[in-house]
């Protein structure tokens, strides 16, 4: 069966029941048709505080590592047992969705429902930030066209369009040719929604009044002057606080297994921060004692963020840490080609594993925080390569968890919650990767010496006066978008990569979301199709059902 035919085989509960089990009363329900609920933040009781759990995993390879999976398991298994457990998860980008890595709702029998929508158009979050987005762009041009009183800079406007899509052919381009009814030519482009300042505005917002404060302190541009032009300037922030207004409640669904979860913004974590919205996370740990969620990519991007953006941001932390990984993932890291990843092979894991240990370190290490590995399984792995990798985590005192989820559900993850409950059960201090007081290129550089595993970083021409530009604004985190494939900016650099230098040619000021961008070796904002893009495998039947997606 497909992860689709399972899902569409189950039999979900009504979603005021899933709300019931959270004490949610029902006046803090929008219900969006059965299935689905936006819940108003403003009226959820208070009362609990939950142990927040982080899933997070190696760097990715076309083996697949499955770590929305294992969350989504690891909150059924948890709940099994007995706990009160929400999940706070990211919602997919269609591009992906469309492109080749596929949705995000988990698989197997370990995932939210109902799949199809969350996968497809869900209750419209992403498709409110893009129009909010770009009527940001639309009031730029048009303040331009009607006499431009903010003597805004033509060629100096920063803010970009987006959409929900990879499209590589909007990339960069010219806009407003055909005379001057058409607006002023100028150099344009569109990053994709899941990259864009919005989204991340969105995850980052306490709630409405601040998400409507950060819209207004987006920066769009320049003046000839060169003074920074805002949002606020334009008077744009209360017009894109409506059109977000109601998708700034965090949504409520379930697993198969019936586990209440929010699935709530979706920025990217090789691009953006990549984590769901401080809104939903902190909502799911008034309603439970426990709270699994998961960060994008693998630790060095995602855990890594969610760390020393997210959590100082929201003041929130991590009581352990789910660091996912499969042998063949591992096999791959170490050189084997996909193909021949079923056999045996402990020189190649034997490769590989420093991928895995290189995290694990990071997140003992660096951040002071409980770890555990859940090592997803699969009918191939052998034995000796369970043993290999059992002794290898020993060695720096880190147990490991077998997980099952994908062909279980809960039942096959019930060995990781007992491990994760006697995890957060351990006294823990977060400590971030780097002080916030550090000029923006020291941080950038103790994030890749301290996270990556470089030497140094370089920086092209005129990005170290950008950095100190924008050092002048205040003490800002720093978002670094590169490669998830990889620790290095060069994706071929498989397992843990150690001497190299970090490339920066690229940084963006995201003002409104509160920290700075710095684009590494060849990243972009707006991803491509792939050749045989996932789209081609999907489509509608005549009596109106999906195929193709999962």
């Amino acid at each position: 069966m497909t992860d689709l035919d399972i899902a569409r085989a189950a039999s979900p509960k009504p979603i005021f029941e899933i709300a019931a089990a959270l004490s949610l009363p029902e006046e803090a329900l929008e219900p969006y048709g059965r299935l689905k609920a936006k819940i108003d933040p403003a009226k959820v009781p208070g009362g609990k505080k939950a142990k927040l759990i982080l899933v997070t995993a190696i760097n990715p390879t076309p083996a697949g590592e499955g770590k929305t999976t294992v969350s989504i398991g690891l909150a059924d298994a948890m709940r099994r047992g007995g706990a009160s457990v929400c999940l706070a998860l990211r919602e997919p980008s269609l591009g992906p969705v469309f492109g080749v890595k596929g949705g995000a709702a988990g698989g197997g029998y370990a995932q939210v429902l109902p799949m199809e929508e969350i996968n497809l158009h869900f209750t419209g979050d992403l498709h409110a930030i893009t129009t909010a987005n770009n009527l940001l762009a639309a009031l730029i041009d048009n303040h331009i066209q009607q006499g431009n009183e903010l003597q805004i800079d033509p060629r100096r406007v920063s803010w970009r369009r987006c959409m929900d899509m990879n499209d590589r052919q909007l990339r960069e381009l010219v806009s407003g040719l055909g005379g001057r009814p058409n607006g002023m030519p100028r150099e344009d482009g569109f990053d994709i929604t899941a990259a864009s300042e919005v989204m991340a505005i969105f995850c980052l917002a306490e709630d409405l009044n601040d998400l409507k404060a950060r819209l207004g302190h987006i920066v769009v541009g320049y003046s000839y002057a060169g003074e920074a032009v805002t949002a606020a300037q334009l008077k744009a922030q209360g017009a894109m606080a409506v059109l977000l207004k109601d998708a700034i409640r965090p949504n409520l669904v379930q697993t198969l297994e019936g586990t209440p979860a929010l699935v709530h913004g979706g920025p990217f974590a090789n691009i953006a921060h990549g984590c769901n919205s401080v809104i939903a996370t902190k909502t799911a740990m008034k309603l439970a004692d426990y709270v699994v969620t998961e960060a994008g990519f693998g630790a060095d991007l995602g855990a890594e963020k969610f760390l020393d953006i997210k959590c100082r941001m929201a003041g929130i932390e991590p009581s352990a840490v789910v660091v996912v990984a499969t042998i063949r993932a591992l096999k791959c890291h170490g050189g084997v080609k996909k193909q021949d990843l079923g056999k045996e092979d402990l020189a190649a894991l034997e490769k590989g594993l420093p991928n895995l240990l290189r995290h694990v370190k990071n997140m003992k290490e660096v951040y002071r925080l409980p770890v555990v590995v859940a090592l997803n399984r699969f009918s191939s792995d052998s034995e000796a390569e369970i043993a290999l990798v059992t002794r290898k985590l020993n060695e720096l005192s880190v147990g490991m968890a077998l997980c099952e989820v994908w062909a279980k559900g809960g039942a096959g993850g019930e060995e990781l919650a007992k491990a994760v409950a006697l995890l957060c059960e351990a006294p823990a201090k977060m400590e971030f990767s780097y002080a916030l007081e550090l000029p923006l290129e020291k941080k950038i550089e103790t994030v890749a010496i301290r996270v990556y595993g470089a030497a140094g970083v370089g920086f092209a021409p005129g990005v170290r006066a950008e950095l100190r530009r924008m050092d002048a604004i205040g003490p800002l985190p720093v978002c670094i978008a590169k490669t998830q494939y990889s620790f290095s900016d060069d994706p071929k650099k498989l397992g843990a990569p150690s001497g190299f230098s970090l490339q920066i040619r690229q940084v963006r000021l995201s003002a409104g979301a509160g920290f700075a961008v710095a684009f590494a070796g060849e990243i972009i904002a707006m991803p491509g199709l792939p050749k045989t893009p996932a789209a081609e495998g999907i489509d509608i039947l005549e009596g109106g059902e999906t195929v193709g997606i999962f």
